[in-house]
């Protein structure tokens, strides 16, 4: 049996993919988890073969709970499932150690499909994404201009950047600054904007 644990935050679909993913006669789902903060520990007590992740979920994201099942339990493979196919997604989720990456309106046999693939250890990515992500090329913002970016997304004040990261505020103006001639746009309201878009956030 193929073991497989669930992170989806929305109920009636993670229920729904429970259900569907059940029917297969070689595949098991061992836990269900909502949030990204589960995702690890679940893991670690139940030992799946698998880990479905949704890339936005409350607390941590898919992306980051996939770098640490790599480092913390690296004969789970992960498989990222999204609504967005955005470009640096696709990206980051490799870089994170996702076996594949599929968005989520594609048919329930080409998710199947994509487990017993990752699970004899092929690379599954949906082909469109694929594209897009090679022609979009690689997130042009630094690991820090993109907290700082990140950070800036909900409004707050360069002292409560400062004040989260540990940074000085003139560090924060140089980063948003950076960020704001990389994304070609005008302030840091439409540089988050375009960075999330993007999927570089």
């Amino acid at each position: 049996m193929i073991r497989v644990l669930l992170a989806e935050d929305q109920g009636m679909m993670r229920g729904a993919l429970a259900l569907l993913l059940g029917l297969e006669e070689d595949i098991e789902v061992v836990a269900q988890v909502a949030s990204g903060d589960e995702v690890v520990a679940t893991a670690l007590e139940t030992r799946p073969d698998v880990a479905l992740l949704d890339i936005e979920m409350p607390g941590r994201s898919g992306l980051d709970a996939a770098a640490e099942l790599r480092e913390r339990l690296p004969s789970c493979r992960v498989l990222m499932l999204t609504t967005f196919g955005r470009p640096g997604y696709l990206r980051r989720a490799m870089e994170s150690g996702a076996r594949g990456f599929l968005v989520k309106d594609g048919p329930v046999e080409e998710l199947v499909a994509a487990i017993r693939r990752i699970l004899a250890g092929e690379r599954v990515i949906d082909p469109a994404l694929a594209a897009a992500a090679l022609s979009a090329g690689p997130s042009p913002l630094t690991d820090r201009e993109r907290d700082v970016l990140s950070a800036a997304s909900d409004g707050a004040t360069i002292a409560d950047i400062a004040a989260r990261l540990h940074l000085s505020e003139s560090t924060v103006r140089n980063y948003l600054s950076a960020a704001i001639g990389k994304t070609g746009t005008r302030n840091r309201i439409e540089a988050a904007r375009t960075a999330r878009h993007n999927g570089w956030l």
